[in-house]
């Protein structure tokens, strides 16, 4: 199995004290944690991709520990998350799906068990590109006030031959949600779905 081959990891980290209404008493924690690697299986097709998550399992701990950390708050106060990965453009899109399972089994372990499933996304790109990594609450899909997204990228990556795997989190809903459904607090936490 291949090695990970990290070349550089970033953390960003912001804080929502509004969005044009009232000013919030605790603010929103936002944050993703990047990790851009080297690909493997960039510039030829290869059939047996699957070893590489098992290798990609201690760097997805690794950046869910960092980003939670990051965040300056414990487990229980994290209620959003999602994943997501961009494949440079000697690559294909399902090295990113490799991420799938390392990075969300990851973030569940480190927040405790989360229920819902972890919302990703990925793509190929040039370096710079960006990407909308999806979130939902941790408990249930169904939460509305946790729909949200949070843009990352970097300048210079990923290369040809490189992968840029991604965590995110919050620690609550959109700032100012009033859009209904399901509220946090009536979670039934059955299904992962409400």
């Amino acid at each position: 199995m291949p090695d990970v081959i990290i070349r550089k990891m970033v953390t960003s980290i912001e804080e929502i004290f509004h969005e044009g209404g009232p000013r919030a008493n605790t603010p929103l924690k936002r944050g993703y944690v990047m990790a851009v690697i080297e690909n493997p299986y960039a510039g030829s097709y290869v059939e047996d991709i699957q070893p590489f998550m098992e290798d990609l399992k201690p760097l997805g701990l690794e950046m869910a520990q960092k980003l939670l950390a990051a965040l300056g708050v414990e487990a229980d106060q994290i209620e959003g998350y999602g994943k997501g990965s961009i494949v440079g453009v000697g690559g294909e899109l399902e090295h990113g799906a490799l991420w799938h399972a390392p990075g969300g089994y990851a973030m569940r372990g480190v927040l405790g068990g989360a229920k819902a499933i972890v919302p990703s996304t990925k793509k190929v790109g040039a370096a710079g590109v960006r990407l909308d990594v999806p979130v939902t609450h941790v408990d249930a899909s169904y939460v509305r006030s946790h729909f949200d997204s949070i843009e990352v990228g970097l300048n210079d990556s990923p290369r040809a031959n490189e992968m840029a795997v991604i965590l995110v989190m919050t620690t609550g809903s959109r700032v100012h949600n009033r859009a209904g459904g399901l509220d946090a607090k009536d979670i039934k936490g059955e299904d992962g779905l409400r």
